[in-house]
């Protein structure tokens, strides 16, 4: 792991504080990187996309994840101002902390959506974007992840669907797991957010590179990510339906790579496909053979980042 040069936490709006740090050089070209899930953490693995004597490199947990505070995987933990719109709020707190004008945005996966949101609402902060592993958190991409993919692993899915509990909506689990994630029984909360890491390790298994590490993780982590993932897809995202698509006319001028793993079943090729012929200046980089995580999907994001800071 690489450490960082500097470190700490800010505290922003409904008394979160937010844990970021800083990679690189202090004079080099700014670049933010958002992290998956929604739910899991600042990765210090992603900072090799980056030329560390060029870039100066910020990753941050997003509000509940992480180290930031308070700790969404608790169920007295409100999550009523934890949405889309105070994450891109929250985003703009940190760039005015760190004294920076402007940047690239790197995202990857759940950070994808995050990243076109943010760009959308603040075109004039954004000097171009490489997102991996494209997700825009619509209503169908969480149908197909949670509901249609039980065509594909169904075994696991109708392990999932039962987890969810006799009366769960099989069309809506995301929303029943969320009710069972703030159950006051330990028990139960516990059950959930194993069964959810579960079902999230198999639809990213597509390739023999794959390594299971959501389900593998301590209880306390499958907790904050279990809860803070179904809370935002059981409202999509806290987005309009084709929100982001409708919305690519703000960011078409920006420079952009969008990188995406072909045997991506999580989350099919087609969304990044649709939002690059809306997006004269970004590039489609189809990754032939490629799934969710595979390394290839860094290597082309870490050569689109060095093609886009000159």
């Amino acid at each position: 792991m690489t450490a960082p040069r500097t470190h700490g936490h800010l505290p922003v709006t409904d008394h979160n504080t937010l844990y970021w740090e800083e990679h690189g050089t202090p004079h080099g070209t700014p670049c933010l990187v958002l992290h998956g899930g929604p739910g899991s953490s600042a990765h210090p693995g992603l900072v090799h996309l980056f030329d560390t004597t060029r870039h100066r490199v910020i990753l941050f947990d997003q509000r509940g994840a992480g180290r930031s505070t308070p700790d969404a995987g608790l169920p007295t933990t409100d999550l009523a101002t934890n949405t889309t719109a105070h994450l891109i709020d929250d985003i703009e707190a940190l760039r005015t902390a760190r004294g920076i004008d402007s940047w690239l945005v790197t995202g990857t996966s759940w950070g994808t959506t995050l990243g076109l949101a943010y760009a959308q609402a603040h075109p004039d902060r954004v000097r171009a974007l490489v997102l991996i592993a494209v997700t825009t958190t619509s209503p169908t991409e969480v149908h197909w992840l949670t509901h249609a993919m039980g065509r594909v692993f169904p075994e696991q899915w109708e392990a999932f669907r039962d987890a969810a509990g006799p009366d769960a909506d099989p069309h809506r689990l995301p929303a029943a797991y969320a009710r069972l994630l703030a159950h006051p029984d330990p028990a139960v909360r516990a059950d959930a957010a194993r069964a959810w890491c579960r079902w999230e390790d198999t639809h990213m298994a597509t390739t023999n590179a794959f390594t299971p590490f959501l389900s593998t993780r301590p209880l306390d982590f499958q907790l904050r990510f279990a809860r803070l993932v179904t809370h935002y897809w059981a409202a999509h995202a806290f987005l309009p339906e084709h929100h982001l698509l409708h919305n690519m006319h703000r960011i078409a001028h920006l420079p952009g790579a969008l990188v995406h793993g072909r045997l991506d079943i999580s989350g099919p090729a087609d969304t990044a496909w649709h939002l690059a012929r809306h997006w004269p200046a970004a590039t489609l980089h189809i990754i032939e053979g490629a799934g969710h995580t595979d390394q290839a999907l860094h290597t082309a994001g870490a050569a689109a980042i060095t093609r886009l800071t000159p």
